[in-house]
């Protein structure tokens, strides 16, 4: 008995469907490919990576990275004015040694410079008292590179006289090794420059 030949055209038909059903297959799989790797690129694009202590990879975004940077540069910034500029005769050999922690030779140079013209001197001889009231700072990014502006208003008690003064003080900041106590933040500034000092009061 003869095996019946089976019909030419369903076979087509059947080749034909499952022709059209790999094709089918195939371009949704690529274009499924072609989205994870899109997105998986974006992810890349905004996040970072660290290695934790127990080797699992931990995604820190870049935007939450900028933002914890800035609130580090403001408070070393704080920090640093505050421990350079709030100084009087009992505190300002302690406070100064901690602010040249904070920045490079270029507040060294400026310390000394200070030191060569008497300041502290004069801050011992007639019991000067110099306080910090008010720092504003204001932080400029720049491809990847951070300058600062910060204002600083304080006071020199001269005991029956109280004057008051602005300082406008320019630099930049860069990232080194967390130092604690020392350098908590792990930023330190450069190119630190006092650009103007006036006072804000008349003298009676």
């Amino acid at each position: 008995m003869k095996t019946p030949y089976k019909n030419i055209y369903n076979v087509l038909k059947l080749n034909r469907f499952i022709v059209l059903a790999v094709v089918a297959c195939a371009l949704l799989s690529s274009t499924f490919s072609v989205w994870m790797v899109f997105n998986t690129n974006q992810k890349a694009l905004n996040s970072a990576f660290a290695i934790n202590t127990d080797g699992s990879i931990i995604p820190l975004k870049l935007v939450t990275q900028k933002e914890n940077f800035r609130v580090e540069a403001l408070a070393h910034l704080d920090l640093f004015h505050n421990y350079f500029y709030n100084i009087d005769a009992s505190n300002y050999e302690r406070n100064l040694e901690k602010a040249l922690w904070l920045g490079n030779s270029s507040v060294d140079n400026l310390y000394r410079q200070k030191k060569a013209d008497g300041v502290y001197n004069r801050l011992l001889q007639y019991s000067l008292v110099q306080k910090v009231l008010s720092i504003d700072s204001r932080i400029t990014e720049n491809n990847g590179s951070y300058s600062f502006t910060t204002t600083t208003i304080f006071e020199i008690n001269r005991g029956s006289i109280i004057d008051t003064y602005e300082l406008v003080s320019t630099g930049n900041l860069i990232m080194v090794d967390r130092n604690f106590p020392n350098n908590p933040h792990g930023l330190l500034i450069t190119n630190y420059f006092e650009n103007t000092l006036k006072k804000l009061n008349d003298e009676s």
